[in-house]
Parts: C-alpha cells; sequence; structure tokens
C-alpha cells in the first residue's frame, strides 16, 4: 500500500522513508503451528541460556528433562495437561527451530555465541547420558563410541538423530547469500563437530564437503569457522587412512589436511591462520608446516606459536636440529616484544625443564603413557641440564659473535635468578673445558658484568659481588687460558694428519673454548701489574705463533690492545709487539720448507720479502729456483711452494688487519705501521693473487684512514679498483672509499681560490674557486652512479650506503644523485633488495629533514622523481599487456603513485626540519617556502608539459597537501600566483574538482599577497586581515585531472600565524589502488580582504601565459648519470 499522505512539512520526510520501507514485498513466515507447552518450555530454556553462561549447567539439565519425557517417557509437566503427549519429533523439531532463530543474529551479538556454546554443550552431555542408557539396556554390547573415521557399528541414540536434524537443517544453509547466516550456520556445524565424538558417515562426509566449499567464502569469520571444523575433521581422516585403505570417497576426504595446509600458508585472514595453527594434528607431516609459522607477518600468530603450541608440543628434543635453531633466532629476534618474551619463556622455562625432568639418556625410551612433572613445577637447577641444553641447540656454530645462542643465555640468565646462584666455577670446573662449559662461564661473566637490578634480576647477592667469588682472578685465568691455547695448537697440529672427523670435531671445540675464554679477558681489569705482565707474556706467545686459527688470533690482538694500555705510549708498543708477531709468524713458516737459492736476512724488513716475489716485471729476467743440493725445483714443488706462500701471506695480512682496526694514531708517526705498510701492504696490494690483493687492499684501506696524504695517493687505486673489479672487490672498494671521503672530508672539498692576477674583483675570485673544484669528485660521482645500477644487490647496497653517507656529511650536493636515490628506492626492481631499501627509509628522511638545503634539493627532484615512476609504471603496465593481454598485475611490484607523492610530500615540510621551532628557530630561516618552491615546479610542469592521466592525478594530489606560510618569499609567491591563473586560463583541470583546488589555492594565494602588500604599506599597525573561514563541502568523484585519493582540508587553520594547507600525516598516507576512482571532499576556506583606506586590493599583476622553451629541464638526465 502506498505510505500514508502527511499533513505537515515535518512529517513528509518521515512518511517517504515509512513508505519505502514498507513497499518492499513481506518476508514470508511460514506457519510453526499452534503454540505448546512444549515449544514454551524449550523456548525458556534457551532464553535463559542466552543471558549469561552461568546458568548452562542449569539449562543442559532442565533441556534433558524435557528431552527424557518426550523419548523415553510419556509428557507430565503440569497437572491440567496430563492429556498432552509428544514424540522425539516433537522435540526435535522445536529445537530446531530454536537454533534457525541464531542465524539472523549478528557476529557482534554475543547472545548468539551463547545460544551456540550451549547448544554444543547439551549435546555433548545428552550423548554421554543416552550412551550410560544404552549400555545399561544391552550389558552384552561393546558400546566404544569413535569417530566414523574408523569402522565400529555406533547404535543410534536420541540425541544422535537431534544432531543428525540440526545438521542436516543448517547444511543447505552454508551456501545462502547472506553473510550473516553463512557465518552463523557454519559456526554451529563446525561447533557440535569438536563437541561430540560420533556423527552419522554419511553426515559426515557431506559436512566434509560443504566445509570445503566454505574455505574460500569471501568472508574472514566463514572461514574461520570452517577451518575450526575441518581441523577435527582433518584428524580423523590421517587416523582411518594408516588403518585401512581409502576408496574414491576416502580420497577425497584425505585431501582435507592438504587445503587446510595450503590455507595455513596463504589465507590473507591472520585469525584463519592462527586457529588452524591450533587445531591441526600435531603429526610428522603436519609440524614443519606450523614451525614456519615462525614468520607469519601477524605477530599473534607468532606469539600464538611460541606462547601455546611448542609448550604443548612436548619434549623439544624430538624437533630436529635446525628447527630448534630456527626456532630460537626467528622468536628471540622477532620485532614484536611478545614474541621475544615468549620465546625467551619458552626457552628457560619449558626446554630447560624438559632436560631437567628427563636425562638425554633416556628420552628416547620415554613412555608416552607416562605420567610427566606438572608444567608449572620448576625442577632444581642442574648444570648437567644446561650444558644439555646448550648442546641441543649446537652451541658451537650458534654460539660466535651474533650468534643467537648468546641472546638466548642472556634471557636465560635474566630469568632464572635460581641457576645464576646455583652454578659456580671451581678448579674442578677447569681442568677439562668442554664448548658447553666454556659458553656457560663466558655468559655468566657478560651478564653479571652488563646487567644488575635495573634488568630485572631479584636474587640474594650481588652480581659483581658473584665474578669476584666464583670468577678466578687475572693472574690465574692467564695460566688456563695459556693451557687451553696450547691443547688448541696440539689438536691443529694433529687435525690434518687425521682422516677421521673426531679430530677435526676436537680441534673445533679446542678453538671454541679458546675464543670463550678470550672474550671473556676482554672485559677483565688489568690494573694488577702481576696479572697484566702474565697475559701480556701469554698473548705475545700466542700470537706468535703460526697454528693460531684466524678468529682467535683477531681475538689475541684485541686483548693485547686492552693489555698494552690505551693511551699512546701502549699503541706504540702494541704496535711493535704485532709487527715482530708477524715477522715470526713469517719466518716460523718459511723455516719450515726446503730453502731457495736467495740469501736469508733476519730483518723485520726482509721478513715480508716473499711478498715481492709475484711482482716482478714481464720483462726482467728472474732467477731459476733450486734448492741447496742444486737441483731445480718440479712443477709440482713449485705450485706446493706458491700455495705455502699465499698462506704466509694470507696469515700475516691478517694479522696487520686486526692490527689496524685497534689503532688511531697518525700513521706517519707511527714508525711500526710505516714499515708494515712498505713491506707487507703495498706488495700484497700488488699480488697477482686474488685473495692477497684483496686482504692487502682492506689494509691499505684502513691504513688511509689513518693518513690523509696516503689516502689523497690512493684513492684512484680504490676508484680503478671498483670499475674493473668483480663483484666482491668492488663491494670492498665502495666501503673504503665511503669511509675514506666521510673520514678526510676535504678529499671532496674545492681548493683555496686563487686570485687572478691583475684583477682582485670579488667575481674573478668566484670563478677562479670554481675552476679549482676537487679532482675527484666526478670520478667519486661516476663510481657511486654505476654502484647504484649494478645488478648485484651487494655492490647496489653498499653504494647506496656510501653514497647516503656522504651526503649527509654534506660532502656531495648533486641533486642528480639525490634523485637516483630516490629513483632506487622506488623502483621495483629493488624491491628484494631489502638492504638497500631498509638504509634508504632511514636515510631519506633524516637527509631532507636535517638541514635547509637539502630540503631544498628534495623540493627540486620531487617532481621530476613522480614523472619517471609515472613513467615506469607505464611501460610495465603495457608489457604486461603485451604479455598477458589485460592490465592486471603490471604494477604489483611497484609502490602506488599516492603513497610516493604523500612521502615526498612529507619529507620537503618545513615544519619538520630541525631548528624550525623552539630557540633555534632562526636556524630555519627559509623553510616557509619550501612547500610553495615545489608548488612551483608542480604547477610548472602541469603547465608547460604534457602529463599523463596518473602523474596529473599525482601532482593534483601533491598540490592539496601542501602547507603554505604567509611569511613567504614575496618574488616566489608572484610566480606560484602566475602559474596558478596560468593554469586555470589554460584549462589544464578539467575536472569540477580540480578547478575548485585550483581556485582555492589562488584565493589562498591573494590572502597571502594581501597581507604582505597591506604590511609594505604600512597598515599593519592596529589592524588586523581578517579571516572567514567556511566549509563548503563537494562530493565529486575524481577523474585523471582530479586532486587524488585522499580527503584534502582547505579550511584555513592560524597556527604560529601561518595560514596551513594541512599536510600528509606520516602514518595516514593513503595506499589505495590508484586505478579507482574515488570521490574527495574539498573543504574551502573564504578570505575577506583587508581594505586599506577604504580601498580594496585586488588581484595584482601577474604574467602572461607561460610557453615552453626547449626540453623539459626537469625530464632529463644529466651526463653524469647516463655515463658507467
Amino acid at each position: 500500500m502506498p505510505g500514508r499522505v502527511a499533513r505537515s512539512a515535518p512529517r513528509s520526510a518521515v512518511s517517504r522513508k515509512t513508505a519505502a520501507r514498507t513497499s518492499s514485498p513481506p518476508a514470508g513466515v511460514p506457519d510453526e503451528g499452534p503454540l505448546t507447552s512444549l515449544r514454551r518450555a524449550i523456548c525458556a530454556v534457551f532464553a535463559d541460556a542466552q543471558k549469561s553462561t552461568a546458568g548452562h549447567r542449569k539449562a543442559v539439565i532442565g533441556l534433558r528433562k524435557i528431552q527424557e519425557a518426550c523419548c523415553y517417557e510419556p509428557v507430565n509437566y503440569k497437572k491440567a495437561r496430563q492429556s498432552e503427549d509428544f514424540e522425539e519429533t516433537d522435540f526435535n523439531e522445536e529445537v530446531t527451530r530454536c537454533v534457525l532463530r541464531v542465524l539472523a543474529v549478528r557476529k557482534a551479538e554475543a547472545v548468539g555465541d551463547r545460544v551456540v556454546r550451549f547448544l554444543g554443550t547439551y549435546l555433548n552431555v545428552a550423548s554421554a547420558k543416552d550412551a550410560e542408557i544404552a549400555m545399561g539396556q544391552q550389558a552384552d554390547t561393546d558400546m566404544d563410541v569413535e569417530m566414523p573415521g574408523v569402522t565400529q557399528v555406533v547404535h543410534e541414540t536420541p540425541t544422535s538423530r537431534l544432531t543428525t536434524t540440526i545438521l542436516s537443517t543448517l547444511l543447505p544453509l552454508l551456501n545462502a547469500r547472506d553473510k550473516t547466516i553463512r557465518f552463523r550456520s557454519t559456526q554451529i556445524i563446525s561447533h557440535i563437530i569438536n563437541s561430540l565424538d560420533s556423527l552419522d558417515d554419511t553426515l559426515f562426509h557431506s559436512l566434509r564437503l560443504a566445509l570445503l566449499k566454505r574455505i574460500h567464502d569471501k568472508e574472514a569469520p566463514v572461514r574461520l569457522q570452517a577451518v575450526y571444523g575441518l581441523g577435527r575433521l582433518a584428524a580423523e581422516v590421517e587416523d582411518g587412512a594408516n588403518q585401512e585403505d581409502s576408496d574414491e570417497e576416502d580420497d577425497v576426504g584425505a585431501g582435507v589436511l592438504a587445503r587446510l595446509l595450503n590455507i595455513l600458508q596463504n589465507d590473507p585472514a591472520a585469525e584463519v591462520r592462527r586457529n588452524l595453527l591450533l587445531n591441526l594434528p600435531l603429526t610428522k607431516d603436519v609440524l614443519p608446516y606450523l614451525l614456519e609459522r615462525a614468520r607469519d607477518a601477524d605477530a599473534s600468530t607468532r606469539r600464538a606459536l611460541y606462547a601455546r603450541l611448542l609448550p604443548a608440543l612436548g619434549d623439544f628434543r624430538h624437533l630436529s636440529l635446525t628447527h630448534r635453531e630456527k626456532l630460537l633466532r626467528w622468536g628471540l629476534r622477532d620485532r614484536d616484544e611478545n614474541v621475544r618474551k615468549a620465546t625467551a619463556r619458552l626457552f628457560r622455562e619449558r626446554w630447560i625443564e624438559d632436560c631437567a625432568a628427563l636425562p638425554a639418556d633416556h628420552a628416547s625410551d620415554q613412555d608416552e603413557n607416562q605420567p610427566q612433572k606438572p608444567a608449572n613445577q620448576a625442577a632444581d637447577p642442574s648444570l648437567d641440564a644446561l650444558l644439555e641444553l646448550l648442546e641441543r641447540i649446537d652451541v658451537v656454530n650458534s654460539g660466535g659473535e651474533g650468534g643467537i645462542a648468546l641472546v638466548a643465555m642472556k634471557e636465560f640468565w635474566s630469568g632464572r635468578p635460581d641457576y645464576i646462584d646455583y652454578v659456580s666455577f671451581p678448579d674442578t670446573f677447569w681442568e677439562d673445558l668442554s664448548p658447553e662449559l666454556a659458553f656457560v662461564a663466558r655468559t655468566f661473566n657478560d651478564y653479571c658484568r652488563s646487567a644488575g637490578k635495573e634488568d630485572g634480576y631479584d636474587g640474594p647477592r650481588m652480581l659483581d659481588g658473584m665474578i669476584e667469588d666464583k670468577l678466578p682472578e687475572v693472574t690465574q685465568f692467564g695460566v688456563l687460558l695459556e693451557r687451553e691455547i696450547r691443547r688448541l695448537v696440539q689438536s691443529v697440529q694433529l687435525a690434518p694428519l687425521g682422516e677421521d672427523e673426531e679430530a677435526e670435531e676436537e680441534c673445533v671445540g679446542r678453538e671454541f673454548v679458546v675464543e670463550q675464554m678470550l672474550h671473556m679477558a676482554k672485559t677483565f681489569d688489568y690494573s694488577d701489574e702481576v696479572g697484566r705482565r702474565k697475559m701480556f707474556g701469554l698473548l705475545r706467545e700466542a700470537l706468535a705463533n703460526p697454528e693460531l686459527p684466524e678468529e682467535a688470533t683477531h681475538l689475541v690482538i684485541d686483548v693485547l690492545r686492552l693489555v698494552c694500555g690505551v693511551d699512546r705510549r701502549g699503541e706504540q708498543e702494541f704496535c711493535r709487539v704485532v709487527v715482530e708477531a708477524a715477522g715470526e709468524v713469517h719466518d716460523v713458516i718459511m723455516d719450515d720448507e726446503d730453502e731457495t737459492a736467495a740469501s736469508d736476512e733476519s730483518s723485520v724488513d726482509a721478513s715480508f720479502h716473499s711478498a715481492t716475489e709475484v711482482i716482478d716485471d714481464d720483462g726482467a729476467p728472474q732467477s731459476r729456483l733450486v734448492k741447496k743440493d742444486g737441483r731445480e725445483l718440479t712443477e709440482e714443488e713449485l705450485e706446493e711452494k706458491a700455495i705455502r706462500e699465499i698462506v704466509i701471506n694470507m696469515k700475516c695480512l691478517h694479522i696487520a688487519l686486526c692490527m689496524l682496526q685497534n689503532v688511531a694514531c697518525e700513521l706517519e708517526s707511527n714508525a711500526h705501521l710505516v714499515t708494515l705498510l712498505n713491506t707487507l701492504i703495498v706488495p700484497a696490494v700488488r699480488s697477482r693473487e686474488a685473495p692477497i690483493r684483496e686482504r692487502g687492499l682492506c689494509c691499505l684501506g684502513l691504513c688511509c684512514l689513518l693518513s690523509l696524504n696516503l689516502g689523497e695517493e690512493n684513492l684512484d687505486l680504490f676508484l680503478h679498483c671498483f670499475s674493473k673489479g668483480h663483484p666482491a672487490l668492488q663491494t670492498v672498494a665502495l666501503q673504503i672509499i665511503g669511509d675514506l671521503l666521510v673520514t678526510h672530508s676535504s678529499l671532496l672539498t674545492k681548493l683555496p681560490a686563487t686570485p687572478v692576477q691583475g684583477d682582485t674583483t670579488l667575481g674573478a675570485t668566484e670563478m677562479e674557486a670554481e675552476n679549482r673544484e676537487s679532482p675527484f669528485l666526478k670520478p667519486v660521482l661516476k663510481a657511486f652512479t654505476k654502484a647504484l645500477k649494478s645488478d648485484t644487490p651487494l655492490v647496489q647496497s653498499t653504494g647506496a650506503v656510501a653514497l647516503a653517507k656522504c651526503m649527509l656529511a654534506n660532502l656531495i650536493t648533486s641533486p642528480p644523485h639525490l634523485q637516483l636515490l630516490l629513483l632506487s628506492f622506488f623502483d621495483p626492481d629493488t624491491a628484494s633488495n631489502s638492504a638497500l631499501r631498509q638504509s634508504l627509509s632511514y636515510f631519506l628522511p633524516v637527509y631532507a629533514h636535517s638541514r635547509l638545503e637539502n630540503a631544498e634539493r628534495m623540493v627540486s627532484v620531487a617532481v621530476p622523481v613522480v614523472s619517471k615512476l609515472a613513467t615506469l609504471r607505464e611501460t610495465m603496465l603495457d608489457e604486461a599487456e603485451a604479455d598477458s593481454g589485460a592490465e592486471t598485475g603490471g604494477g604489483e611490484g611497484m609502490v602506488k603513485l599516492s603513497l610516493v607523492g604523500g612521502m615526498l610530500v612529507e619529507w620537503t615540510d618545513g615544519r619538520l626540519l630541525i631548528g624550525s621551532a623552539g630557540a633555534n628557530a632562526g636556524g630555519a630561516e627559509g623553510a616557509n617556502d619550501l612547500h610553495l618552491s615545489l608548488a612551483e615546479h608542480i604547477l610548472d610542469r602541469l603547465v608547460t608539459t604534457q602529463v599523463g592521466k596518473e602523474e596529473k592525478k599525482v601532482l593534483f594530489s601533491m598540490l592539496g597537501k601542501l602547507c603554505l606560510s604567509p611569511g613567504s618569499d614575496v618574488e616566489l609567491l608572484k610566480r606560484v600566483l602566475g602559474l596558478v591563473q596560468e593554469a586555470i586560463e589554460s584549462r589544464v583541470a578539467t575536472e569540477a574538482s580540480a578547478k575548485k583546488l585550483l581556485d582555492k589555492l589562488r584565493e589562498m594565494l591573494l590572502a597571502m599577497m594581501n597581507s604582505i602588500m597591506t604590511a609594505e604599506r604600512g597598515g599593519g599597525g592596529e589592524e588586523e586581515t581578517v579571516l572567514e573561514a567556511s566549509e563548503v563541502g563537494d562530493e565529486t568523484a575524481i577523474a585523471a585531472a582530479g586532486v587524488g585519493d585522499r580527503t584534502v582540508d582547505f579550511t584555513e587553520l592560524s597556527v604560529d600565524d601561518r595560514t596551513v594547507i594541512p599536510a600528509v600525516d606520516a602514518t595516514g598516507i593513503e595506499t589505495e589502488d590508484e586505478g579507482e576512482d574515488e570521490s574527495t571532499v574539498l573543504q574551502r576556506t573564504e578570505v575577506g580582504f583587508t581594505t586599506v583606506s577604504g580601498t580594496t586590493i585586488g588581484l595584482p599583476e601577474v604574467e602572461g601565459t607561460r610557453v615552453a622553451l626547449g626540453g623539459d629541464e626537469e625530464e632529463g638526465d644529466t651526463e653524469l648519470l647516463d655515463s658507467d
């Protein structure tokens, strides 16, 4: 029927709405029969169940009584209604009727969840009651109820028939169009499956196939409930498949687990993956898929793995060594703090308890039915358990510098104060040190020296006191270290002779023990002269031993630097000792092989003479190598000798490299360093052997850091190594170049100006200064350009880091290279180079906000970057269209242009500059012109160039996010105002929304110009400019020339006397698809102009229509960027 005619105007709108609602056809409500006492009783039970879960037990008892009355005896509720008689089918229909009422309840309503929980509880209790009744009636029949995956006869009961009725009714509703009905029906079915122990076999297969369709539902809550039910069915299918061969139907069911594992890996909803993680069966085949969720994108899912799944998994020793190491590394280095805490708790509370409660000898013989110790009851501290735990995580390989075992033990000591009080280090502890014992001592020492009460330790004793009481003093520790070094040297000498793996493992273990003790020695106090002398002699002797491994040699040199002292005198002594030790190493190795006819020299200078034997000129005559007996060396002996010399020089260069990393004096002032440079490093750089040349280049780079003159002389060498070397050598050369330029900044600065003879004017001096720029500037820029365009990710990231350092130090101010860094950051080809993008994500905002000059350079390259990225995106779309015939997927790996524009606007915001507010506000003078200058570049691009659809959309979006200030430069303001007027006249914006954007921008610029002109005419005394702000909303679909996909608020705000166009928020940048057209609300500000002497200031004179002369300056690359 038509709506009732309203008598008054205010009610007309209401009448229209009512008519619109009543005009739709009424829903057909089926006839449910007369109201009976059974319906009233069952409805009352369900009504009580939806109020609170606390009354579910009482409601279950009441509903069970009703069911027993219908199924086992006549109904007798009231004396007045004794004539009524209800059957089992009536009870099932009424319960199903109540269940159907739940389907329309939305997910947010808690009453629906309470009813579903009540239904599952009731069916579980009623099934148990029916089983008891059936057992009493048929005592001789085995009524063991199992799931239908196992073929056993299960007798029907009233509850099983009720379950079949409910599930059969809900089964067709799984495909309903309404998402709420699909959600509730899937929820009820899954909850019933997880509440019962048996189902009808036919219904079981139907539910399984129906739920398999729902795991691909577009609604995440529906998928969540579907996988919840299939998780139980998958476990039963696996059990059935293990007991008997499956037919064709069972093969379909066997695919349930595979599909669920696929959902676990690829479902976009985190709650779906988390539900599967906690409900899938823990089998050998499924476990790897569950453990890989430690790298899930959702933090809650990762935390569920460490906090719920792994503790419930059982003994961690059943996991493989690879899984244990990866789980620890991923968890303890997770970016989420809760995941790190859960991993640390797992390591120190669960894994240590597994080792303490059951020794390793009996872990494999553990009976699954044997009762285990309660999880909340900790075992007594045990050193054997701790050693076994470290052995299980392979501490030899994971306990080095940067290894995960160090992080794990730090968390262990911080969370187990009982072990800190329990562990001790008597003399027997050091007699036969194993890698695990040495690691316990090292981590205990590190924790006690670096932690305290503030780090969570609440033990009865102070940590610094424990170090003095439990660990040996320096002199005694030196004796122990000397013994371990002697054992290490013996094992190294015996390892090449033995062909078994035990000798190699023994050598690796001894090396690890020595390394841990040397790490402890780096933390000791050497104020005791007796202990210092003991350690000095020990380290001096160990360094001269050629059998000492490289890592141990590095640690020995680090400790020796501390023992010698940190002053200048100690540094001189340190250099002398190391150079002498390197000479002894060379002499000892050379004495072991046959002597050649060359004369022996005992001086330190001659000890490195062998490094120069491979650099003779090609035309120079070479002496024949002969033995002492006069016989010439064979080819095998010559090859062996060459290998021996390589080993000698690599060992000596490693010692020199470690020494140079520990000195900071000037190279020329240290005669030992000069000797080392001339006799070892320079010949190594000239060597023809690649390993010697690369290590010599590293040593030369460290020497150049200590000497400006040496760095200036060898910078060309490093550039040559980069241009001609392989990727590994290029990476080393780039690192050296970057550090050298930052350390010696004068290498890239302009040379002092030389006045021109006969002309003392300022212009001549400036011209001469420009002609005397650094000769290294262009080669360095060319090298950085080549590095950023390299195909090797490591070279590319290293070059970006080196260039970023120089730009942050204001050594390189080239806008084209800043543009190249921006393009590398947004380029889809660098999406897999995480090192590059992570470095630039830190560098770009810091660079732009650190100096005004940097922000101005960012303004100058912002529009060209957007233009190049838009062109790149169009090219990718064309290529994708040519390959697949469609535009979909062409720009998936590329950052959205709207996001690029928002980031560029934020990086050029003058309000974010350091010094733009507070006491140093004067340091940011000129920051008000940044966004105005960016507006000039954007408008110039729009006016003078044919801009594509996507680029124009982004440029207008950027124009609407700018923050303009009244304190801007007048000339710049006039130019921007002229460009706006030209853009309006040339109809750059064809859409109404874009036209309004330009009109509002012109009004705002006119207001700013008005206030400036008023102040210049002296009218700014007590008179104030009146700003009348009004909001005008316009929801117009933005097309190609629109202002983007972001709501732009042009309401004029007063922030520190500045007219503000709200800028983009760093955390609120839109990431919508740029292909979608969205409506944008434009809120305008109308400005009332100030009148001076009754005269209104009108539009100032602006330039006419501009004509683009020549090519687009912003599109062209510089010659340096195009050259490789």
